[in-house]
């Protein structure tokens, strides 16, 4: 399946060629039109009339980039897009085109000092092990500046679910390319953005450009239902569909939008739910903000475990969040 793809696919902030080939070759046939910036975003053109409407995914995912070589051969490294330190120890990765694999080593709990044990795991700590005999060999096969990604493959499990890395926000991308394959009256740009984990980067370029009316981001965001979290503290929940949001530290989305959107899923008998939680942003702020600024929403896949190794979400909210989004379409 095209999320299966999209989400084995290696493309962290900056290097995401290699999702731009995949989701490039989707949408060719579907849309009037199709211009790669100079940053790399993909602007896909379905030509219509009336409002000027952008619907947004990002391609890149959160990552590392190799920034020096220890003595041992082991390999010194960085966060690209907010990774916290706690959940990459051990861990395997890919690193560069080439995909090396190496995984993320750290001293064994059983040498730690009391102190140690105690103390956050920083990157200063942890290292990247690709077998190299020392800095030497290490040199042979890795350059500074190579990305590197979890090594997670897609898989389906449980009832109805999914788990794979890069949900955020290859799941907004596999609802995004969906969409395009669909005909609306609107005049609708398909923005694939580069570098949204580090900034918003490429989606202020790509909307100060097309200047559109109103602008929707797709992501795949945080959900916290888990046994030990109280109900209040639940951003989205697994398999209560879409989620849409109220508010976020970019954005303030449009009332106006968020009621449409909300009908459309009354009418048509679309679950959705409302994300209850302010944390993070995606490329709407960029939306918002650019030339002479847009009305703004957010529809979300809800996902276990985002900004780690894997994710999880449903195959219901996605096909729910696909459906949402169609339907919402066809009104404007």
């Amino acid at each position: 399946m095209l999320l299966e793809t999209l989400s084995n696919s290696s493309g962290p902030s900056g290097y995401e060629g290699e999702v731009r080939k995949i989701i490039k070759s989707e949408i060719t046939n579907f849309v009037d039109d199709i211009v790669i910036d100079k940053m790399g975003n993909i602007i896909a053109h379905k030509k219509g009339k009336g409002k000027k409407v952008v619907i947004d995914a990002h391609i890149d995912e959160v990552g590392f980039i190799i920034i020096g070589y220890n003595d041992d051969g082991t390999l010194k490294f960085s966060a690209l897009g907010g990774i916290n330190s706690k959940v990459i120890p051990c861990k395997v990765v890919l690193i560069g085109k080439n995909k090396i694999p190496g995984v993320i080593g750290l001293k064994p709990i059983h040498l730690q000092s009391p102190e140690e044990r105690k103390n956050n795991i920083g990157y200063e700590n942890c290292c990247i092990d690709i077998g190299a005999k020392d800095k030497a060999e290490a040199k042979k096969y890795i350059k500074l500046g190579d990305y590197c990604v979890f090594d997670t493959k897609f898989n389906e499990f449980g009832t109805g679910l999914m788990k794979g890395k890069a949900f955020d926000d290859r799941m907004g991308c596999a609802v995004l390319i969906d969409v395009l394959k669909e005909s609306y009256e609107c005049d609708l740009y398909g923005v694939f953005n580069v570098q949204e984990e580090v900034g918003e980067r490429g989606a202020y370029a790509s909307a100060y450009n097309i200047q559109p009316d109103i602008g929707i981001a797709i992501e795949g965001t945080i959900c916290a239902d888990m046994p030990n979290i109280p109900d209040h503290l639940k951003a989205t929940e697994i398999g209560k569909g879409p989620a849409i949001s109220i508010m976020d530290k970019t954005s303030l989305f449009n009332k106006e939008i968020i009621n449409e959107i909300i009908e459309v899923g009354h009418k048509k008998n679309i679950p959705y739910q409302f994300r209850r939680a302010v944390a993070g942003g995606n490329d709407a702020g960029a939306i918002h903000m650019s030339g002479q600024g847009a009305k703004v929403a957010t529809i979300s896949v809800p996902c276990r475990y985002i900004h780690s190794s894997v994710s999880v979400c449903s195959m219901d909210d996605y096909t729910n969040t696909v459906k949402l989004l169609k339907e919402y379409l066809y009104t404007i």
